[in-house]
């Protein structure tokens, strides 16, 4: 069995195609953008936003390295404000990491209502078939509570709309990360 992390980016895989937009919410040390960044091709595009510089400057490293870094579009906000930053297109997949920077501030984490926030303005612009993938680290002080919320906007979501899955192992010590994967089954009306 794939852990949570491994099993985002298969679920990824399966449905972003050169030349689509993709969006990393949680740019973190760059590894997903890194990887969105293969997915999407030379003709696609990530949009990969973080709020702090540590972030940035990892991302744009690991980007640099593999001469990837023309495909990805470095944003200094948070995902809450993505819908200022985001092109008109759909977004055939996004991904989060909640939690904090690996190896920064443990006290600089994730929020539910900016989480939240942005879910909704991704799940606004998500192509048919297209999905969010959503890896939460909880155990860590206000994560449980990020991970409460997030679970309860999922369970929420109509499910002629979208389908919801949620993946964890549940005899693992130390609060293994859960994953949901939250997919667009319903056509626009537009």
């Amino acid at each position: 069995m794939q852990n949570a992390l491994a099993f985002s980016h298969q679920l990824l895989k399966e449905v972003i195609q050169p030349g689509e937009i993709a969006v990393d919410a949680t740019m973190g040390n760059g590894h997903d953008t890194l990887f969105l960044a293969q997915l999407v091709g030379r003709s696609g595009q990530v949009y990969a936003c973080d709020l702090q510089e540590q972030a940035l400057a990892n991302t744009r490293q690991r980007l640099t390295e593999a001469n990837l870094l023309p495909r990805v579009t470095l944003l200094h906000c948070g995902h809450e404000e993505l819908d200022r930053h985001l092109p008109e297109q759909k977004i055939k997949g996004a991904i989060f990491n909640l939690g904090y920077l690996p190896q920064s501030d443990k006290a600089m984490i994730t929020l539910p209502e900016t989480t939240i926030a942005a879910l909704e303005i991704l799940l606004d612009r998500l192509a048919y078939r297209g999905r969010i993938v959503i890896v939460c680290y909880y155990g860590h002080p206000g994560g449980q509570s990020e991970l409460d919320e997030v679970r309860a906007f999922c369970q929420a979501l109509p499910q002629k709309e979208y389908s919801v899955l949620n993946y964890q192992f549940v005899n693992q010590q130390n609060q293994p990360p859960l994953l949901f994967c939250i997919e667009k089954i319903a056509k626009s009306k537009f």
